[in-house]
């Protein structure tokens, strides 16, 4: 989610009411997927649930999409290139005047022709996952032979037909020690952004595979080195507490003269005002952040398991604003633990879903962060 900048442009999601609108809305459009990865939290299936939205209906949810705020849209699934109505869902999201991404899996649906149609129908971003630097580690990740190769030719499809690129990388114990060579697969295959995921145990993903606390600290600082350095932005999903290492940074140089004590720190859905008003925003699980299933149950994300109603029932509109699941998220005095206590919770909070599937509760202190709050008893 987060990537440093000092830009003085003003970043959209400033101007959006995180109580009304998500600033990010993430569709998953099917769950079937060829492919079985060892951490997927949607626990793909290999054929498509008969209780899927029709087309109909993923036609209603855009219009509920838009009715929420047009909030940026990413189809995503299991594999979307499963629904043979995948482009006309791509297209009805576009002329519906909303920016979309798509993630697809790196299958052999994924042709030369299926990308250029992707940039024809105005998709503004293509995110394809690498989990390793070569296929030894991306291929047992994935548990199909190949994979890896497949990845690395659509990614230079990708590029090569004019779209943008993000590459998106679960990190856990089977590829920790790999980063530094991914991040370099990333530089040479010309991805605009490389965006990190922290493992939260949630579908196939384990427990015993996430990092440890002090695993995602020294992970969090080497991303936070890297970004100053490589020509893609950086961000991290569910790891809200790279925000506060990168406001720890800044804060040290502005002590040494480096820059103004005074700076000002904004990345993908957050922004850090140092000694200005308004000082802090941090999109979250439920807060600036929602989930549509492939049976168009709402979540808070797709890693935070708690279901606040479906939109063949209820509009979008009423669940994400008006839910006592989605308040209660937005709501930073709820937060418990040394969340509730920390000096950075309204800018980061914690991840919510890595809580809730260590602990049973999703206000529990963020489980993966070693920051002591200097007033947490």
């Amino acid at each position: 989610m987060e990537a440093a900048s000092t830009s003085p442009a003003r970043p959209p999601y400033l101007d959006v009411d995180f109580d009304r609108t998500p600033f990010t809305l993430a569709w998953e459009i099917t769950r079937a997927c060829a492919l079985s990865c060892i951490h997927c939290r949607a626990e793909a299936i290999p054929q498509r649930d008969a209780n899927e939205l029709t087309t109909n209906e993923a036609f209603n949810v855009l219009d509920q999409i838009v009715d929420v705020g047009k909030p940026i849209l990413v189809i995503t699934g299991g594999d979307p290139m499963m629904r043979r109505d995948v482009f006309d869902i791509l297209g009805g999201a576009v002329e519906r005047g909303l920016k979309v991404g798509f993630s697809p899996s790196a299958t052999r649906l994924v042709t030369r022709a299926a990308i250029e149609r992707v940039r024809d129908v105005g998709v503004d971003m293509v995110h394809v996952s690498l989990d390793g630097s070569c296929p030894d580690v991306h291929d047992t990740f994935r548990r199909v032979s190949g994979a890896y190769q497949r990845t690395r030719e659509i990614a230079a499809d990708v590029r090569g037909v004019g779209l943008p690129l993000q590459i998106g990388t679960t990190v856990s114990r089977h590829n920790i020690a790999d980063l530094p060579a991914i991040a370099e697969v990333v530089r040479q295959i010309d991805a605009t952004v490389w965006n990190v995921f922290f493992l939260v145990p949630t579908g196939r993903g384990q427990q015993d595979a996430m990092l440890t606390p002090d695993e995602h600290e020294q992970v969090l600082q080497w991303l936070a080195d890297v970004s100053e350095r490589v020509p893609f932005r950086v961000r991290t999903t569910a790891a809200q507490h790279y925000r506060r290492v990168l406001i720890q940074r800044r804060r040290a140089k502005a002590a040494t003269g480096e820059q103004p004590k005074d700076f000002e720190l904004t990345g993908a859905g957050y922004a850090f005002r140092e000694g200005k008003a308004p000082a802090e925003k941090g999109v979250n699980d439920g807060k600036g952040f929602c989930f549509i299933s492939h049976v168009g149950d709402v979540y808070p994300s797709g890693f935070l398991q708690l279901c606040a109603g479906n939109v063949r029932t209820a509009s979008l509109a009423s669940l994400y604003r008006d839910s006592e699941l989605f308040r209660s998220l937005r709501d930073p005095a709820l937060l418990q633990g040394k969340c509730g206590r920390c000096d950075f919770k309204d800018v980061c909070g914690g991840s919510r879903a890595r809580a809730w599937a260590t602990t049973g509760n999703h206000q529990a202190e963020e489980p993966c962060c070693v920051y002591q709050p200097a007033n947490a008893s």
